[in-house]
């Protein structure tokens, strides 16, 4: 009975110690792809709300869509630059915001592929509209999130902590130990130089 309680209280360690790992490895993904999230929620609404008055006013569709793209595109990079990607480290300011607007401009095609698969459908009508356009925004979003992360934001190198506390003084203890024993040597004794041999006819007998 207790081998069997012992028995499950490792595996149930194991599973923590299993999912602690697999968060660690994650962490920085999950809070990035959180925030991502968020402001890719506020850059929808925006979208939406703009794709979907534009056409009201006599726009057509893609006049709509262009437009909203541009507006959530500059939302979405001031919440992304400053506060999803802040930690990470840039390739300057004016490189940066080209490479986003471009990014966005490949996600604006991404809509209007959806759109035309639409129209070669003959699926008219406001539903299919919104539906072409939450289609576009899914793919765009995928898009989005892993291209900011490998050309606009690029992770930084991660540095090494810093050692503290007592094994930092544990460490300077065994340093100094080290170099009292190396003074307490003294200088190395210069080799004596080698006899010379006493020839055979010198030699007493």
């Amino acid at each position: 009975m207790v081998t069997l309680i012992a028995a499950d209280q490792q595996e149930a360690c194991t599973g923590v110690s299993t999912t602690r790992e697999l968060y660690g490895r994650f962490r920085q993904l999950i809070h990035e792809g959180g925030k991502f999230l968020v402001i890719g929620l506020l850059g929808t609404i925006v979208t939406f709300g703009v794709a979907n008055v534009m056409p009201h006013h006599g726009a057509s569709d893609y006049l709509a869509i262009t437009v909203a793209t541009i507006v959530a595109t500059i939302v979405t990079y001031v919440g992304n630059r400053y506060w999803t990607f802040s930690h990470r480290q840039g390739q300057g300011n004016t490189r940066d915001t080209v490479v986003f607007f471009i990014l966005n401009g490949v996600g604006l095609l991404i809509y209007y592929a959806c759109l035309w698969f639409r129209d070669l459908a003959g699926l008219d009508g406001k539903l299919w509209y919104n539906v072409a356009l939450i289609v576009g925004t899914g793919l765009g979003t995928l898009f989005r999130f892993w291209s900011y992360r490998k050309w606009v934001w690029v992770a930084v190198a991660e540095q090494p902590p810093a050692v503290t506390g007592p094994e930092s003084v544990e460490m300077l203890a065994e340093e100094l130990a080290g170099a009292a024993e190396v003074v307490g040597r003294g200088p190395a004794p210069a080799h004596a130089p080698a006899r010379e041999r006493t020839p055979a006819s010198h030699r007493r007998t």
